[in-house]
């Protein structure tokens, strides 16, 4: 069914990943300076990476507008993040609701919540300062997403974590890097990477356990599952409220986004990593591929 990989005994990755966060975790309320005031003319993403970059619909935009475009696509991402981690910690409390709470694994379980809560805060902290709605995702997706908690069980549960984390990781680390990016952005970018480290190895090994285990007859439901919520995530990333807030016809941007091919590039780009992790594991495959195809994350 799927290729051997090999993981470490999971008390023993708790263990690790307890002490790196005892070693290495940030309070967004204390270790970042939200009073700082943002620098003017800086975007807010890299300008490759806006959603409509390449168009037609760009090439008309002003320099004012396209910065003014980042900074309310990045308040859709941080407010998309914000929702799908309040999700991932129902999830994870549903996981650990009858574990034994001595053993390690059950405690950094706990430790990754707390993270999470923190997170989630500081998405809510940037979306308010940089002055912009919490887009977050569409209605209908966000009551969907309600019943994922419930639906949800297994190694579709962990994967879809790992798409979501994994894709705004890389779009992260590179934001955090380009100069040319608000300062205040980089350093919520740089304190979510270094915490999400440890949430990827530790959801990755738990992929891995839990697909030694699957049947057959689970396994399409699990591939159903994880590619139709990956889908949902990355196609609420950027709610198109934000072309109407920058003064462009919102279904002719939306429109022009989703047929962009530099767009759709940087999802794949954003989320190969990932991919190539889950397809190892078995966990790409029918009856998920249409979803996945429609997610971008497929080619």
């Amino acid at each position: 069914m799927t290729r051997t990989v090999k993981v470490a005994d999971r008390e023993k990755t708790a263990e690790r990943l307890l002490n790196s966060s005892a070693d290495r975790s940030y309070d967004p309320e204390v270790d970042i300076d939200w009073s700082a005031p943002l620098v003017e003319g800086l975007r807010y993403t890299p300008e490759h990476r806006c959603s409509l970059y390449g168009t037609a619909l760009w090439d008309r935009m002003s320099p004012e507008q396209r910065v003014d475009l980042s900074r309310h696509e990045v308040a859709s991402i941080a407010s998309v993040g914000l929702w799908f981690e309040i999700l991932l910690m129902q999830m994870l409390l549903k996981e650990i609701y009858g574990a034994d709470p001595t053993t390690r694994h059950a405690q950094y379980a706990l430790t990754e919540i707390a993270d999470e809560c923190r997170h989630s805060t500081m998405f809510a902290r940037l979306v308010e300062r940089i002055g912009c709605p919490a887009y977050g995702p569409r209605p209908h997706t966000r009551r969907l997403g309600k019943v994922l908690p419930v639906i949800g069980y297994g190694p579709a549960l962990y994967g879809s974590i790992l798409v979501a984390e994994e894709v705004l990781d890389r779009l992260q680390r590179e934001a955090m890097a380009d100069g040319s990016v608000q300062p205040l952005v980089r350093m919520v970018n740089r304190i979510h990477v270094l915490e999400e480290a440890r949430h990827v190895r530790f959801a990755r090994e738990e992929v891995v356990r839990g697909m030694a285990t699957i049947t057959r007859k689970e396994l399409p439901y699990q591939r159903w599952l994880l590619a139709t919520t990956s889908m949902f995530v990355i196609r609420s990333l950027i709610n198109p409220e934000v072309y109407a807030a920058v003064g462009l016809d919102r279904d002719e941007a939306h429109r022009a986004a989703l047929g962009n091919p530099h767009w759709r590039e940087t999802i794949r780009w954003s989320g190969e990593r990932i991919m190539g992790f889950l397809d190892e594991v078995g966990l790409v495959g029918k009856p998920g591929t249409r979803a996945w195809r429609r997610s971008f994350l497929l080619g």
